[in-house]
């Protein structure tokens, strides 16, 4: 099975991996640059989200692990990214750039997973990972 992940360049404190697209979208809502319109219509993405997609019990422990999510390349991996349109278009809005980057196997020790993702610790430095930019 392939996995891919969506990401800016930038490294994410925690996990010391590109930062995940939610998270590069969220942190231009905390820097308070999208428009007022704009932040509710993060929330609301937001919202929608948190309720379809896992969130990782992980996370409400600070991420320890240092884990990162990688979508499946699976109908259902690819139906909720697809769905991720707000995101993509407010990364072009604002200049942030993304890159996905794509495996044909695990990159690294699967600490969870459920039909759309895994979270991985622990990254394979042998695993083929290619990265490229997303021009959308």
């Amino acid at each position: 099975m392939k996995f891919y992940r969506v990401h800016t360049a930038d490294i994410a404190y925690i996990t010391q991996q590109p930062r995940g697209i939610f998270t590069a979208i969220g942190k231009l809502v905390d820097a308070k640059i999208l428009s007022e319109e704009e932040t509710v219509e993060y929330w609301k993405n937001r919202e929608y989200f948190e309720k379809v997609l896992p969130v990782p019990p992980f996370y409400d422990e600070g991420n320890p692990d240092k884990a990162t999510t990688w979508f499946k390349n699976t109908e259902q991996g690819n139906c909720i990214y697809a769905e991720m349109t707000f995101y993509r278009e407010m990364a072009k809005k604002y200049g942030t750039q993304l890159y996905i980057s794509e495996c044909d196997e695990v990159p690294g020790e699967v600490i969870y997973e459920d039909e759309f993702q895994i979270a991985i610790k622990n990254p394979r430095p042998d695993a083929r990972i290619t990265t490229k930019e997303i021009a959308e």
